[in-house]
């Protein structure tokens, strides 16, 4: 009986979901052993339901913008809070805000360093041509930045 129960379900195999994802097998049975999805187990065979499949797909979606796989298995969890998904939906938010506030940040930080190295590589530049410098290259490399 379990097993025409499975058989009614939509259930793809590890090439399946590796092929669909563009992942490893290891990577899929990396993520099944942090519990972020659960296949069922038919001798050695893993089948995975279409929960594991849209679980999958919010994993690569939370580690495409930064979350931590300690951070996406909390909020996917939430989900068996069996709220309606209330409270998985608040914390969610409330950790999509943070992210986005580090994402803003980091942002700035490689706008920075992209502005720091644009300018050394102008004045290495100068060097290479042949131009006279005031400075050595230590102070141009070490003097301090105004922005």
């Amino acid at each position: 009986m379990t097993n025409d129960i499975i058989e009614l379900e939509e259930n793809f195999t590890i090439s399946e979901l590796s092929a669909k994802f563009g992942l490893t097998s290891r990577a899929l049975r990396f993520y099944e052993t942090k519990q972020l999805i659960s296949p069922r187990r038919i001798g050695a065979k893993r089948l995975y339901s279409k929960r594991d499949k849209v679980r999958l797909a919010l994993v690569i979606q939370g580690k495409n913008v930064g979350f931590s796989l300690d951070e996406i298995k909390e909020m996917l969890d939430l989900y068996d809070v069996r709220d309606g998904q209330k409270t998985q939906l608040a914390v969610s938010s409330i950790k999509f805000r943070a992210q986005i506030e580090k994402l803003k940040t980091q942002k700035q930080q490689i706008e920075k360093a992209i502005g720091d190295l644009t300018m050394l590589c102008d004045e290495v530049d100068k060097i290479i041509g042949g131009e006279k410098q005031e400075k050595d290259f230590a102070e141009i490399i070490y003097a301090p930045k105004t922005s």
